[in-house]
């Protein structure tokens, strides 16, 4: 049993179901979300290089700040082109 602690400030606990994850990243789009947080850009710089490797093609998106939730159009998007999605978080 997984257990996901939702660091959000909810009074009442949505529940979610987890999305199957792909058994490979070959062919895929993979959506690198850089949060605006020191550093980030280079960790997703290293990730981008290794999706490369395993046949996957990277897009990246940025957040204006790390400090709000992305946007609803840049939400929309991710969904709209990515297949997967990773988010960065670094200092």
């Amino acid at each position: 049993m997984t257990i996901l602690l939702d660091p959000t400030s909810e009074r009442a606990v949505a529940k979610r179901t987890l999305v199957a994850r792909p058994s490979s990243l070959k062919g895929k789009v993979v959506g690198l979300l850089d949060i605006s947080k020191p550093r980030g850009d280079v960790f997703l710089d290293r990730i981008a290089e290794r999706l490369a490797d395993d046949g996957a093609t990277a897009l990246r998106f940025a957040k204006p700040t790390y400090t709000k939730p992305a946007p609803v159009d840049l939400r929309q998007e991710l969904a709209a082109k990515c297949d997967v999605l990773i988010e960065a978080l670094a200092d």
